[in-house]
């Protein structure tokens, strides 16, 4: 643990802010080096061989925790992370704030920033986010917006390079609707060198503004990002293959033209039987178990869900200490 240890008390392990700015948010993996997002990663593993060695890194500290949506694993996964570092965590449930409607989000990050050190925000929008890490001198974190799910990218590559051994050149598919997660997983490709194929019905692709940028950040590292309407065109010689719920929560009213359009795009023995002998079947979770997977894939020997939400944790002490951590002297 030494070479780790020295490495977080010289402040080499930080998100430091940008030149002329005070402080660093976490609100798109884009936003990201290659070389930070490498380095969250080999902070979550190491942090997760050795948790002992970083109890009490964030003493004194307190998290905010801001859910417009429900939640079992982020919510858990912060609240956990931050109490075993020595912070203290808050969650605030919708009925608590009313995010810009009791209250305007700016004024709820200003009245914030006076009390606590930083906000993790699961919200419908991607512009309350940058809007409340516009207001504030804290760091905001996207803990799950409508466009972009960063954690849960960075708890999947953390997975995938943990069971494969390596992230670049491997090739993810991922088979469903694309959504803040496929967005996500773009950016994470972009900066791992994979190669990701999503498959997904016409008009229900990725945001395209995510997935174009993606693909330029996608070229120092030689990662291949594209879009099929077939699932089998993505998944035939895959190394993983991932999907998610066909409807979102905030778009419940869509589930039945959904549930039809993507009857096609189930995960199931017979396309996971297209990607390679040793590929392993990934999912975000909640899962509605029948529609995008069936169960035989998603509890059989394949999978590694239980392995993904595990290092959700792992991740979200990754990004309050590379955030909030100081080096010691």
């Amino acid at each position: 643990m030494a070479h780790m240890l020295d490495a977080l008390f010289l402040g080499r392990w930080r998100l430091r802010p940008a030149p002329g700015h005070t402080k660093r948010d976490l609100l798109s993996l884009h936003n990201l080096t290659i070389a930070e997002f490498s380095a969250l990663l080999d902070l979550a593993e190491e942090m997760k061989q050795h948790p002992e060695s970083f109890q009490g890194l964030l003493t004194g500290r307190t998290l905010a925790l801001i859910f417009e949506k429900p939640s079992l694993r982020t919510r858990v996964t912060f609240e956990v992370g931050m109490v075993q570092l020595g912070g203290h965590p808050i969650y605030l449930a919708p009925a608590d704030i009313a995010l810009g409607k009791r209250e305007v989000v700016k004024d709820v990050a200003r009245n914030l920033a006076r009390w606590v050190n930083t906000v993790a925000v699961r919200t419908f929008s991607q512009h309350i986010l940058e809007e409340m890490a516009g207001e504030t001198n804290i760091p905001i974190i996207n803990a799950l917006s409508d466009l972009l799910h960063p954690l849960q990218a960075l708890a999947d590559v953390l997975t995938l390079r943990e069971v494969k051994g390596r992230l670049r050149g491997l090739r993810l598919a991922y088979v469903g609707d694309g959504n803040n997660v496929a967005n996500a997983l773009a950016q994470a490709a972009a900066k791992t060198g994979m190669h990701l194929s999503i498959a997904t019905p016409r008009g229900y692709e990725p945001a395209a503004s995510v997935f174009m940028q993606a693909r330029v950040d996608a070229l120092p590292n030689g990662a291949q990002i594209s879009v099929v309407q077939e699932p089998a065109d993505a998944v035939s010689g895959a190394d993983a293959v991932y999907t998610d719920v066909w409807t979102s929560m905030g778009q419940e009213h869509e589930a039945r033209d959904r549930k039809k359009f993507f009857a096609n795009y189930q995960v199931d023995s017979a396309l996971m039987s297209l990607a390679k002998p040793d590929a392993v079947f990934m999912h975000c979770l909640p899962a509605h178990r029948g529609d995008e997977v069936t169960d035989d894939v998603l509890d059989g020997p394949r999978s590694v869900v239980l392995e993904q939400a595990e290092n959700r944790l792992h991740v979200a002490k990754a990004v309050l200490l590379a955030l909030l951590g100081e080096p010691r002297v």
